[in-house]
């Protein structure tokens, strides 16, 4: 069975936030470089807000948003956390519940059979 003939639950879309828009891209390229994501895409002007050291905190951030299979996950969040400024980057994979065929073949295209 090919991977395009297998349930879509495959896919995952990664949510990854980062300090700035530097270190944003050159994570995404680290992913897209070494096949780990079809696509990322760079969402500006994140306000976080979150419990840090016992108190909360504000950051403005950008939040990268990945898609790729479920496969290549543990490699994935590997390789950011290799590359990411922060203690405890946010790197959180939601499944993609369905998803048009053509864009998931090219996901395969891309990441690696």
């Amino acid at each position: 069975m090919s991977r395009s003939d297998q349930k879509e639950d495959g896919y995952v879309v990664v949510w990854i936030t980062a300090p700035n828009e530097a270190e944003a891209k050159g994570l995404a390229r680290c992913i897209l470089d070494r096949r780990l994501g079809a696509c990322v895409n760079l969402v500006r002007g994140v306000t976080s807000l979150f419990w840090w050291e016992g108190r909360v905190d504000e950051a403005d951030e950008v939040l990268l948003v990945v898609k790729t299979r479920k496969d290549r996950l543990t490699r994935l969040i590997t390789e950011v956390k290799a590359h990411h400024s922060y203690d405890v980057p946010e790197i959180i994979a939601l499944p993609i519940l369905r998803g048009q065929p053509d864009y998931l073949r090219w996901i395969d295209e891309v990441v690696g059979e």
